[in-house]
């Protein structure tokens, strides 16, 4: 199963770490307004906790002109959750004005497996820094979030192996009339993902998303349920991008889409990309949605997912889980 990585860039902004306090000498540091601000914790090199670390980089950086930040790893990060990080960034909001893009555990697969990751409620978060253009998390395990209303948000991430359903409920249940993009990953139910597909009604009808232009549902054991869903929601008359990649997508859901894109004119066809990477549809099924999407300029995404037999079963998994 393939690993997440460190973000490489934020709210259009490379990213940079913060430098640690095991670097020696004086660390010209960029301007602060110039890159995505990556600050972690580094329990076994420095012994210094997130809060330590954050401290330093207030105490050097003018927050005032920030506009990107990252929560990289903390201290145990697989028993201690992202409570007092949430409650610290929120104590500081008046000194980040500026502050439109944030990420709350940017870590990576050696330093904490994704699912083993220990979230909290980021809700504050959002009800908080209302001036936020992106917000992402990486980990379901104790995540919550419950419905808020955020007038300038237009880009909403939540990378999981197992996503709660009352997460995905408080999303549904949220009031982002700016939302462009939205993406969840679903996750199996070894890892605590419990939603079906009633839980996304509220979002597949985009009467809560009306700027909502790019949609990924991925990464999900319930692929099949999930695209047929989609494949007859009314949203997907005005998406650019439909993402329901690395999951397990079968013929059965790969027909539903199919018959989503035909008679010719279909939602499906008005699509700029359909990602339906890390797949297990048959081959013949493949090529009749070429036949179906491609004529009409939809760029089809259909890389292979790997599955595992033994003993004459087949096994097949979802990208990314543990």
């Amino acid at each position: 199963m393939s690993q997440v990585s460190h973000l490489k860039e934020l709210g259009g902004l490379p990213a940079f770490d913060f430098p640690g306090t095991d670097v020696e000498g004086e660390v010209e540091l960029p301007g602060a307004d110039t890159v995505a601000w990556r600050v972690r914790g580094d329990e076994h090199e420095t012994e210094e906790t997130w809060s330590e670390a954050f401290a330093r980089f207030t105490a050097a950086v003018d927050t005032r002109q920030v506009r990107s930040l990252i929560v990289g790893v903390w201290e145990e990060s697989y028993e201690t959750s992202s409570a007092d990080i949430v409650s610290t960034l929120v104590a500081a909001a008046a000194d980040f004005p500026l502050l439109r893009a944030l990420f709350i555990g940017d870590i990576e697969g050696e330093e904490c497996e994704i699912s083993w990751i220990q979230q909290a409620d980021v809700t504050p978060l959002l009800e908080t820094f209302t001036g936020l253009r992106e917000f992402g998390v990486r980990g379901g395990d104790g995540l919550a979030l419950a419905p808020v209303k955020h007038a300038q948000l237009r880009r909403l991430v939540v990378e999981t192996g197992g996503l709660p359903r009352e997460v995905v409920r408080g999303i549904a249940a949220s009031d982002l009339p700016a939302l462009e993009a939205l993406d969840l990953w679903l996750g199996t139910s070894e890892y605590g993902a419990d939603t079906e597909p009633q839980d996304l009604e509220p979002i597949l009808s985009g009467a809560r998303l009306p700027a909502l232009r790019h949609l990924a549902l991925r990464n999900s054991e319930i692929q099949d349920a999930v695209a047929v869903a989609v494949a007859g929601a009314p949203v997907v008359a005005r998406l650019e991008t439909l993402d329901l990649s690395m999951g397990i997508l079968t013929d059965e859901g790969a027909a539903a889409l199919l018959a989503a894109a035909l008679p010719a004119g279909g939602p499906l066809t008005r699509l700029n990309r359909l990602d339906l990477n890390h797949h297990f549809i048959g081959a013949g099924l493949q090529e009749r949605l070429r036949a179906a999407l491609e004529p009409h300029g939809v760029e089809l995404a259909l890389g292979a997912g790997e599955q595992d037999e033994y003993d004459g079963e087949i096994y097949r998994y979802v990208a990314v889980s543990e």
